[in-house]
Formats: structure tokens, C-alpha cells, sequence
């Protein structure tokens, strides 16, 4: 869900510099687009149990349901509109100095992932904005995703895997209640 999400904002963002090689990650089926519909379920790891991943609600193990892939685009959309508000207020410095960290191979996913989120509560903090922390977060880390791939093509797969790391990792609640609204 995030994947597609964070794919579909790239894809519909004003000034992306870099669609060939976002449709690259698709070709190399990074991201898939199912037709009609996408259900987190299909992005879910196996465990070395066998088992699928899922999250807890009331104690059971749920999936969560489908969402139709126009809604998503819709989202995105709506979310590519926000950050081109955003876009102007995040500073070079902030972006080069945020590439570097993703050309620095010594960095684990982990460290990369934290330094991402480092990144966006700062610009969080510094944007002035009326709009839910949740949202305001999502946005940044996507619009600082399609700054890095502008600056840097060729970190796009790199940035787009540690981006969908952190937005599953901080905002995926946050996903869920948007996409069921």
C-alpha cells in the first residue's frame, strides 16, 4: 500500500525529473499495480513460521482490506497538490544533505531510515501548517523522496525503498484511516 501510494505521488508530482527511472522500478517489479484493486495482503512478508505478517486488532490477527487503486490515485494526487506548497519551504541544504547520507554505502537501511526521519520531523517543526502532523509528515517524506531523485537520479531506488521503510514504519496507521475515509 505504501509503495503504490509513494509510486503514485511521484508519478503525479509537478517537476519530476526522473520518470524514466520511475518506471523503471516498476519493470523490475518493485512496484506492482494488481488491476482494479490492491490488498495490503499481497505486500505482506512471509514469516519464517509460514505464516503471513498482519497487525493485531482486539487480540486477532487482521489484514486489511482492499482499496481500490483509483482511490489511491486520488489520494496521491491530492497529497502531490500539498506538496508543491511544501516543496518551496524545504531548503537545498536539507536535500544535498540528505543525498549524501544515501550515497554514503556504509550506512545500513536502518541508519538511512532514521536519518530520514530525522529529516522530516525537522521540516515538520519548520513548516508552519494547519494540517495534521500525521499528513504533514507523509507529505514531506515523499516530497523530500522526488527532491533527492530530482538532485540524484540514480539514488531513486534507494530513496524510494527507505521512504516506503519509514512511511510503513511511522505513518502506516496514519495510511489506513486516510485510504478507509
Amino acid at each position: 500500500m505504501e509503495r503504490v501510494l509513494l509510486y503514485t505521488f511521484l508519478e503525479v508530482s509537478s517537476d519530476c525529473k526522473f520518470r524514466e527511472q520511475l518506471h523503471s522500478l516498476q519493470s523490475q517489479g518493485i512496484v506492482s499495480f494488481p488491476k482494479g484493486s490492491y490488498s495490503y495482503d499481497d505486500e505482506v512478508e512471509l514469516q519464517t513460521d509460514g505464516n503471513r505478517s498482519g497487525h493485531l486488532q482486539n487480540g486477532e490477527l487482521v489484514f486489511d482490506p482492499e482499496v481500490n487503486e483509483e482511490v489511491i490515485r486520488i489520494i496521491a494526487a491530492q497529497l502531490a497538490e500539498i506538496g508543491d506548497q511544501f516543496d518551496k519551504e524545504i531548503k537545498a541544504r536539507v536535500v544535498n544533505d540528505l543525498a549524501q547520507h544515501f550515497l554514503n554505502e556504509n550506512l545500513s537501511g536502518e541508519e538511512i531510515t532514521q536519518r530520514m526521519s530525522e529529516a522530516v520531523e525537522g521540516l515538520a517543526r519548520a513548516i508552519p501548517s494547519d494540517m495534521e502532523q500525521e499528513k504533514a509528515m507523509l507529505v514531506l517524506a515523499m516530497v523530500l523522496t522526488k527532491k533527492i531523485a530530482n538532485t540524484m537520479p540514480s539514488l531513486l531506488q534507494r530513496v524510494f525503498s527507505t521512504t516506503v521503510n519509514y512511511i510503513s514504519q511511522q505513518l502506516h496507521n496514519y495510511i489506513v484511516r486516510m485510504l478507509r475515509e
